[in-house]
């Protein structure tokens, strides 16, 4: 699965998402990251009334309003654990 993550996108009351993606944006309490596959691993804090985007490997960007929670980057892939995630359309580039 070179060139692809696996990612999870984990509310406190159910799985949202999971699949493989090749980028995940996210805003922390540092910053707007974007991540793509071999990223570092890293543990960020997700801002509160931010908006979480995944490039599926196959089909649309999807995106999700979250009000905060964490991000975990790992070999394995990347989790967003979040408080709330309610699905939004992605906003144009």
């Amino acid at each position: 699965m070179a060139g692809q993550l696996n990612v999870e996108v984990v509310a406190v009351d159910s799985k949202v998402w999971s699949g493989t993606a090749k980028a995940v944006y996210a805003r922390t309490t540092e910053g707007e990251l974007g991540i793509l596959p071999k990223h570092q691993p890293l543990l960020g804090e997700l801002r509160v009334d931010s908006t979480v985007r995944v490039q599926p490997v196959d089909g649309a960007e999807l995106a999700w309003k979250i009000e905060g929670g964490f991000l975990s980057v790992t070999t394995d892939g990347v989790t967003i654990l979040a408080e709330t995630a309610e699905a939004v359309a992605p906003a144009s580039a």
